[in-house]
């Protein structure tokens, strides 16, 4: 057998595996909180080590890591009615000025690179994985709380599907490059692919989600809304990643993952995707 076909087994064998976790944990409130968690944390903990290799960075990994999960839980506990007032952010709060602080003792060679990179993990990681609390929870008043799995699901089937259609896609038709900079494989045809067959799918939840005595909080046009929120800002997501890669020099962002790279890495396009969609449904909430 060679390598080459070695490759694609274990890369196939673990998407499957990734799927099937990722989709058993998400329909499940308990189960979606404690992986996010554990997906916060292994990623602000990759991204850590990872910036901690640009000359001149000496971000504090143990702490970064500790706040931005503490930041995802936080959000859970607001959103699910746990607890109530900015009170739970305070001991977050706190360790961001220790943060700050401590570059005045550690003499590090350069504090502002350190300083920048420590907030940058913070909003880049913490933050659009504490927006799956908000996607999964609907508060309803009254101090009653839903759980809404198919919402946070939806976004990441899009992904999936967006991925997959643009690399069919970009494979049969693919001659125009979408952003050659940064990741020379992706075309405009793929993406353009992709698209469609992520507002397909979209239409397709959207009208069974609201079909028979069904009603959801999205109606189908909304649906099909969603789903080209999360391509735009999944496709943006992919390529920040690929940015932040080049800028340091690496291939992949980590190896825990075989045949699919780090955390980031499979992550990447649903770091925009998910605040992108949070925004989207306050949205239309208020209009």
């Amino acid at each position: 057998m060679s390598d080459k076909l070695k490759n694609l087994i274990v890369r196939a064998l673990t998407g499957i595996v990734f799927v099937a976790i990722m989709v058993t944990s998400i329909i499940n409130p308990l189960r979606l909180t404690c992986l996010f968690l554990i997906i916060t944390g292994a990623a602000m903990w990759e991204y850590t080590g990872l910036v901690n290799k640009i000359d001149g960075v000496k971000v504090n990994r143990f702490i970064s890591t500790v706040a931005g999960a503490y930041f995802f839980c936080a959000v859970t506990a607001l959103q699910v009615n746990m607890v109530t007032g900015f009170i739970v952010f305070v001991p977050y709060v706190l360790t961001l000025i220790y943060l700050f602080v401590a570059e005045l003792y550690l003499q590090n060679k350069n504090p502002m690179h350190s300083w920048a990179y420590t907030m940058l993990g913070q909003m880049y990681i913490a933050f659009p994985f504490s927006m799956m609390n908000v996607l999964a929870f609907q508060q309803k008043g009254y101090g009653m709380t839903t759980f809404d799995y198919l919402l946070p699901l939806s976004i990441f089937i899009f992904l999936w599907a967006n991925d997959t259609g643009a690399y069919l896609s970009g494979s049969l038709f693919g001659k125009h490059k979408l952003f050659p900079r940064i990741s020379p494989k992706k075309s405009w045809e793929g993406s353009i692919g992709g698209g469609i067959l992520v507002l397909i799918i979209a239409g397709v939840i959207g009208y069974y989600a609201n079909s028979g005595n069904n009603t959801h909080l999205l109606s189908m046009p909304e649906w099909i809304g969603l789903g080209l929120v999360v391509v735009i800002f999944g496709t943006w997501g992919d390529l920040v990643e690929s940015l932040l890669k080049r800028t340091i020099g690496i291939k992949d962002s980590g190896n825990i993952l075989p045949g699919h790279g780090g955390i980031l890495d499979r992550f990447d396009s649903s770091l925009l995707a998910i605040p992108a969609a949070t925004v989207y449904l306050y949205t239309l909430s208020i209009c």
